[in-house]
């Protein structure tokens, strides 16, 4: 497709929206007993209906054929085969072979990299077992009680997301926190009431230059230093980084610095060595278990034809919703209080990716790209925003994801967590109209004057899509395939739009504005360049700070 001009599949898709943008789910559901049947999909134990979106047959026929006429089934191989997808920074993008669980090869420039994978995850076996065994210990010989990770980015979301879906497999492994924003504050709440002698910080940056990973490191060793000695130190960090000379600098033995490499992006990382609070957090066959779910979704998106793939599928309804319907947000709802990080994790995942509006070929889009997503978890989020997805004036896809058996059995509430789940799905979807609010009012005994007065207030226009994901239970096989899921969605609309999902240029503005006004802020003149609103404020936050 050029910048102007949609494709023959682009155009009849506009067309065949316009055939049926008077349908409602209410009448889809009506005329087809075995919609949900036709419109799901299983793959392993990761379950999903997208029966509750706007599409017909003859939809996904046509979604299927602009996936085709876009190259997926090559662009699917392409990304397999180690080639350079992430075409500006010239490199491949090989998370997949970080949870390679098979005997295949995965070559890059010739050069099988699997041995090397597989060392760095025999390494951290090693250290996870020596840290929650008690084998590993602090400079005064006390176990560590508290693992401090300091990253940012991809370096901190995804780690902290699994390890907070993961806390019902902790056992006896020690308190894993998160360390991100160069915000003091972060740091200081996140170490207070906290032991030195007992505390282990991992390092995540691959450069080790990363700014607010390498403030908060630094004041995290003057911490260390100030409560133990200097000489301390080595016992109480390990890394994350490829840059040795720069760890061995700060104080870290080269035996407690783990590697990744250049071929595996940030906010897809989580798979590799920035994985190893998880593996801290909840043990090493915990993790691989992770690895090996996220695997299994890997080979099925390999395989599997696509009218029946799921990343496939998921992907080609959100460019339906994003294009077609016009809807510029996405809602991620899970009914799992484990999962209260994952909206925050997938925002990065899909906006970091496919937020672009230039294509490869540098031209920009003709076209919307990537949506804004969010989300919080269910119940919380009915008392907050759903009033707006329910009758709100915007369509706000929704994905709902839900485990059929919890990991606590108090009471009713899992049955309460499910009940809930599946009304808002279904209320979103079929809302309820003016007269059948009316005709339950007047059941009620309510006036006629007052029924109909109040009927057009507690009316749903519903037709509002949504997918739901069922999980058998929230385990490290289920969460890694969830993950991957949303991972290959991501790159099967970056397909379909003809962006590179690999690269994220749009972030490093802003770093070179900063590290520009930083000297600005502690005294030195401002840059007669600037301008004038940057000026003002510089000087504003000089005048208010304490002498």
């Amino acid at each position: 497709m050029t910048n102007d001009t949609p494709d023959i599949a682009w155009q009849g898709l506009l067309e065949h929206r316009r055939q049926i943008e008077s349908l409602h789910l209410r009448d889809l559901f009506a005329t087809d007993p075995d919609r949900f049947a036709r419109f799901s999909v299983e793959t392993g134990a990761l379950f999903l209906d997208y029966s509750k979106n706007l599409v017909t047959e003859e939809t996904l026929t046509r979604l299927f054929g602009l996936a085709r006429a876009r190259g997926m089934e090559a662009a699917i191989a392409s990304l397999f085969a180690g080639d350079r997808v992430n075409h500006t920074e010239r490199r491949p993008a090989l998370h997949m072979a970080l949870r390679n669980r098979s005997q295949r090869p995965v070559m890059v420039d010739g050069v099988d990299v699997m041995p090397a994978v597989r060392d760095v995850l025999a390494r951290m076996r090693t250290f996870a077992e020596a840290v929650r065994s008690g084998i590993a210990v602090g400079s005064g010989g006390s176990p560590y009680r508290t693992v401090v990770n300091i990253g940012i980015g991809g370096s901190d979301l995804g780690p902290l997301m699994v390890a907070e879906a993961l806390k019902a497999f902790r056992g006896s492994g020690p308190d894993v926190r998160f360390v991100s924003n160069v915000d003091d504050t972060h740091l200081v709440e996140t170490l207070r009431g906290v032991d030195p002698a007992t505390t282990l910080f991992v390092v995540s940056s691959k450069t080790f230059t990363t700014q607010e990973t390498m403030a908060n490191a630094q004041s995290a060793r003057a911490w260390i230093a100030d409560a133990l000695g200097d000489a301390a130190v080595p016992s109480h960090f390990a890394a994350v980084s490829t840059n040795l000379e720069a760890t061995r600098t700060f104080g870290i033995p080269a035996n407690r610095v783990f590697e990744f490499w250049d071929w595996v992006g940030g906010r897809y990382s989580l798979w590799s060595a920035i994985g190893l609070p998880i593996a801290l957090a909840v043990g090493m066959d915990h993790f691989e278990a992770l690895l090996a779910g996220a695997h299994a979704l890997d080979e099925h998106f390999r395989t599997a034809p696509l009218e029946r793939n799921l990343p496939v599928i998921l992907g080609l309804i959100g460019v339906w919703n994003r294009n077609f319907l016009g809807c510029d947000t996405h809602a991620v709802l899970p009914y799992d209080q484990y999962l209260h990080r994952l909206p925050a994790y997938l925002q990065q995942l899909d906006m970091e990716s496919n937020g672009k509006r230039v294509d490869r070929d540098g031209r920009p889009v003709g076209h919307a790209t990537g949506p804004i997503l969010w989300g919080e978890p269910g119940t919380n989020g009915q008392h907050a925003f759903f009033q707006l997805l329910h009758q709100g004036t915007s369509v706000v896809p929704a994905d709902f994801m839900v485990a059929a058996d919890g990991h606590h059995h108090l009471g009713r509430h899992h049955d309460l967590l499910l009940a809930n789940c599946l009304a808002q799905s279904q209320a979103l979807a079929f809302g309820k109209t003016a007269e059948t609010a009316e005709a339950e009012m007047l059941q009620s005994g309510m006036a006629p004057e007052e029924a109909r007065r109040l009927a057009p207030y507690r009316s749903f226009p519903g037709n509002r899509p949504s997918n739901t994901f069922v999980l058998p239970k929230l385990t490290p096989e289920t969460l890694g395939a969830l993950v991957a899921a949303y991972e290959h969605r991501v790159f099967v609309q970056s397909v379909i739009w003809n962006i590179n999902p690999f690269d994220q240029w749009g972030v490093e503005l802003g770093k070179q504005l900063a590290n520009r006004l930083l000297p600005r802020l502690s005294g030195t003149p401002a840059d007669s360049g600037e301008d004038s609103s940057t000026t003002g404020l510089v000087a504003k936050l000089r005048s208010l700070r304490p002498a």
